[in-house]
């Protein structure tokens, strides 16, 4: 296989888990989130969405062979 598709083909992946690990924080967030709003993480939408895109980026990069 071409080192430019192989390449190519972790990114899409690395951005396809970061998009998806973005919305569940999100939705987290959301329909479970923190009432109180004192919750370091479940407390701001923006945190929770960057901590989900972090987390679908981090499962991407173990997920590689």
């Amino acid at each position: 296989m071409d080192i430019r598709k192989l390449t190519a083909r972790r990114n899409l992946t690395r951005i396809i888990f970061s998009v998806v690990g973005a919305g569940a924080g999100f939705a987290y967030y959301h329909f479970i989130g923190c009432a109180t709003g004192t919750c370091p993480i479940t407390g701001n939408p923006y945190v929770s969405t960057m901590y989900g895109g972090l987390m679908g980026f981090t499962i991407a990069m173990i997920k590689e062979d």
